[in-house]
């Protein structure tokens, strides 16, 4: 048995000794296409750094407002508190989009209900026994949710986004106050650093 594993085991160390077919070249790199030097990737390099600190002013994008009288006067409020002022004249230093909708998420409640069967109490060392059971809740909630978008009107670029959502209220104050709590919450991240 131990000869034919030898006879078996000696070719295929054979075969490892001899010399390597393939040998290590490189060929030296093709020339650039033609208009290589003339054109520039903008892909291959990052943006550049926004300065947040010259945005000043601000006007509605396309000139209208946004759906809503509430709306519009909200959002000019929450961009107030973050020395963005409505421009005079002309367009402003950002354009401004907004829109509010009204969507249904799914919430989960979780509750463990348990209880002792037996003799005594589960503290004492009586025969019983304690179970619990887990009791997940599923319900739906509207609420509403704000997106604001603050675009540049020099290359109209995105400069920056935002949303926010709360609790849909069931009367018109309610209703005002998510909305006011969403747009807060959507202005939350502005200006990114």
């Amino acid at each position: 048995m131990r000869t034919a594993i030898a006879l078996l085991v000696l070719p295929l160390l054979a075969a490892c000794q001899s010399p390597n077919p393939y040998q290590a070249e490189s060929l030296p790199m093709p020339p650039a296409p033609p208009g290589a030097a003339s054109t520039f990737d903008h892909s291959a390099y990052p943006a550049a750094q926004r300065d947040y600190g010259r945005y000043r002013s601000w006007s509605w994008l396309d000139g209208r407002a946004p759906g809503g009288e509430q709306l519009a006067e909200s959002v000019s409020a929450g961009l107030d508190q973050y020395g963005l002022r409505p421009a005079l004249q002309g367009p402003g230093d950002l354009l401004v989009r907004a829109r509010i909708s009204q969507e249904t998420r799914q919430r989960q409640y979780y509750d463990d209900v348990g209880g002792y069967y037996g003799a005594g109490s589960r503290w004492d060392r009586h025969y019983g026994a304690w179970g619990s059971v887990p009791i997940v809740r599923t319900y739906e909630q509207k609420v509403a949710v704000v997106r604001i978008e603050l675009i540049d009107p020099r290359d109209r670029q995105v400069v920056w986004s935002g949303s926010g959502e709360a609790i849909a209220g069931k009367d018109q104050s309610a209703q005002a106050e998510a909305m006011r709590v969403a747009i807060r919450a959507a202005l939350d991240g502005y200006p990114p650093y």
